[in-house]
């Protein structure tokens, strides 16, 4: 059994969530501070792709970085770099799909927080970033960290945009998702189980950690 699927869909989905972590903290940070009606459009336009299908993620991904469009073109003929049909082109679409589970959570975490323990500490002069890093973050960690939980899970599990932007070559682009359609059009169905099952476990395993921590932070909670 080659496990080169479950390596290359684990860094996949690694990669892709430390960029949205990042990502989705900062979009949700500046939503929660902009003005309503501002809000709601940023809304809108960031949690998108939660309701896409994922194969029109992927599509509208291969329409921008395709070889023959523009940014694909552009790498192509600068540094020879394809953005598509390669391993790493599926962090794009991965970064995509999970993008809002992470920015969805995150800005949930930050309009929960309450204003008055930071406006405290600009009365004691302590700066944005110290506020920021020091007292808001803290308070919103169970809800970050929930959201960074599910977005690995869902990029580990993720398909449709994927398989569009990156395709199937074993040893190369193929995940444990890819993987499995790939053996069952095969009729290699003891095999695409065995993956299945693999996937499985490692939800199971993550959505379990997620529950811990879940009742870790109530029990902090409920001790205070």
């Amino acid at each position: 059994m080659d496990l080169y699927p479950l390596w290359n869909s684990v860094r996949i989905a690694g990669i892709s969530t430390a960029i949205v972590f990042f990502a989705g903290i900062s979009s949700a940070y500046c939503t929660a501070k902009a003005p309503r009606p501002v809000k709601a459009v940023l809304d809108v336009v960031l949690t998108l792709p939660l309701v896409l299908p994922p194969t029109v993620a992927g599509y509208l991904l291969l329409r921008i970085l395709g070889p023959k469009r523009i940014i694909g073109r552009w790498f192509l003929a600068s540094f020879g770099i394809r953005l598509t049909m390669t391993w790493w082109s599926a962090i794009f679409a991965t970064s995509v799909v999970i993008f809002p589970l992470m920015y969805r959570t995150a800005r949930g975490a930050f309009e929960s927080f309450d204003e008055t323990l930071a406006h405290c500490a600009k009365t004691l002069g302590l700066s944005d970033t110290y506020i920021f890093w020091r007292i808001r973050m803290p308070f919103c960690r169970p809800g970050i960290m929930a959201g960074t939980v599910l977005a690995f899970a869902r990029a580990l599990g993720e398909y449709g945009a994927t398989s569009m932007i990156s395709g199937y070559t074993p040893g190369r682009t193929a995940t444990i998702s890819t993987t499995v359609y790939q053996l069952w059009r095969t009729n290699d169905d003891v095999l695409a189980f065995k993956w299945v099952m693999v996937n499985m476990s490692i939800s199971f395993a993550v959505l379990l950690a997620l529950n811990m921590l879940e009742t870790k932070n109530k029990n902090a909670v409920s001790k205070r």
